[in-house]
């Protein structure tokens, strides 16, 4: 099973949230030392808690400062834009990094409805046509030919090269994962989002309507998970309140930047929203290396997935690169004893 990395470049309180750019920039490179086989990172709009709106723009800084990781969109929120520019966009990624590039793409505004308009005021019928889309997407990332009657049919999308980007849909619904089967691509679900509700019922989909295509033969799905790695599960749970807040703040409709643990464990909470901490905290995969590492491969078992990419929240970004770095040790990605020794 491959082992890869989300990013959602999370801004943290107290912060400028340019810093958490900067802070994703350093994270990848010290991941590719560990091993890890993908980077993705996210687009989210109008967030006070996500920093990533651009991952094109993100993926090139990260392109040009590593050699051998793959780095890609998680996704791109593609009825935003046109599949040509896009594909532009992603064929120069493919120049900078050659056989380093993935397209993941989704359908979903990654905003509130008003970002969305002002991002594209013709974004809802664009959800519409999404496999359109993704199939223009597809033929000109991957230099082929449109259909005979396709009125840009003849339009390449430039530069082209030996590679192109491998295309990847992205989902936490059923449609993805049944768009991704048509059309004989990978999927990855994204357990994260709900705490894997759905996930098995998307995957068997995915997997049992699956078509061949030229770029697949057989069915490939991974999932994003979230999990911290702590040196202890003291430490664990101390780091997890950041994320037990923001997690509770998005349920009450709003997202925050990443509070401290302290500032976090002082937060109002209902004996109500403490139930639901509970449950939720009781599906988180947070603890020592060694049990995540457990538990992380027994989800994989149990979803039958190929790969999995580990999203991780950390107030203190020494603690995430911790974390990340423990798990690469105890999967044996590498050797990142000096990051842990640091």
């Amino acid at each position: 099973m491959k082992i890869s990395v989300l990013d959602q470049s999370p801004v943290r309180a107290g912060f400028s949230s340019d810093a958490s750019i900067r802070e994703s920039l350093a994270l990848a490179q010290a991941c590719e030392g560990f091993g890890y086989h993908r980077y993705w990172v996210s687009e989210h709009h109008n967030s006070e808690a996500v920093a990533g709106s651009a991952p094109e723009i993100l993926m090139a800084a990260i392109a040009a400062t590593t050699r051998s990781i793959r780095i890609g969109s998680a996704g791109v929120m593609l009825p935003h834009y046109s599949a040509l520019k896009v594909a532009e966009q992603f064929r120069v990624l493919e120049a900078i990094a050659p056989g380093r590039i993935d397209l993941g793409v989704g359908r979903a505004p990654g905003s509130d409805g008003k970002t969305a308009y002002a991002l594209n005021p013709n974004a809802a019928q664009g959800a519409d046509h999404f496999p359109t889309q993704l199939r223009d997407l597809h033929a000109w990332s991957a230099g082929l030919d449109l259909p005979d009657n396709h009125p840009f049919r003849g339009i390449t999308a430039e530069p082209r090269g030996p590679f192109a980007p491998e295309i990847w849909v992205l989902g936490s619904s059923d449609y993805g994962a049944q768009l991704a089967a048509w059309f004989g691509l990978p999927y990855c679900y994204a357990y994260f989002f709900n705490d894997g509700a759905g996930a098995q019922q998307a995957l068997d989909l995915y997997r049992d309507n699956f078509k061949p295509s030229a770029h697949l033969a057989a069915p490939h799905a991974a999932i994003t998970v979230w999990a911290y790695a702590g040196a202890s599960e003291a430490e664990a749970d101390y780091v997890y309140q950041s994320r037990a807040i923001a997690r509770l703040m998005r349920d009450r409709g709003r997202f925050i930047a990443l509070p401290s643990p302290e500032d976090a464990a002082a937060f109002e909470v209902s004996a109500h929203e403490r139930l639901q901490m509970d449950r939720v905290k009781a599906l988180a995969i947070c603890g020592t290396a060694p049990d995540v590492t457990a538990r992380l491969r027994a989800l994989a078992a149990q979803t039958g997935v190929a790969e999995m990419a580990i999203t991780t929240t950390a107030y203190d970004p020494a603690q995430r690169l911790a974390s990340y770095a423990r798990l690469a040790h105890e999967f044996a990605l590498a050797r990142p004893e000096r990051a842990l020794a640091s």
